[in-house]
């Protein structure tokens, strides 16, 4: 019965990805349940262009596969023309091959929430009604 149980638990995990590259640092961070992890890189040309491996690599390490994540929210600016650009592009890519739920906000969506952690975003996204699969960026120029 206690295997049971667990595989249920497993089941019911939900993955989340949050994505921002939009500022001085390429920031990722998974949601699992309540477990976090995240890193940062450079906000670089380099890795902008191999984002997706850089995501994959993450991923793997915390021993996920792309198609377990359930959603994934991305910064969608204001900020850098090239880590949203990118960072969109990656994030439309995954919807696209494995149909992964996305939510592009702005840190500007949530009002006058003080102190936004990355670990609040799918929540505040609910909260504000932050539409689903819909790409809207704000790049500065």
């Amino acid at each position: 019965s206690s295997e049971l149980e667990s595989i249920k638990i497993d089941n019911c995990k939900m993955n989340k990805l949050i994505i921002d590259a939009a500022k001085d640092k390429v920031f990722l961070m998974i949601i699992n349940n309540d477990i976090n992890y995240n890193m940062s890189l450079e906000n670089s040309k380099n890795n902008y262009e191999k984002l997706a491996l850089i995501i994959n690599e993450f991923l793997k390490m915390k021993n996920l596969k792309i198609s377990e994540l359930n959603q994934i929210y991305v910064n969608q600016g204001p900020g850098s023309f090239a880590g949203i650009r990118n960072s969109l592009s990656v994030v439309k890519a995954f919807h696209l091959v494995n149909k992964i739920d996305y939510y592009c906000f702005s840190f500007n969506d949530f009002g006058e929430e003080n102190a936004i952690k990355y670990e609040n975003i799918p929540k505040l996204c609910e909260k504000f009604k932050v539409k689903k699969n819909l790409i809207n960026p704000i790049y500065m120029s």
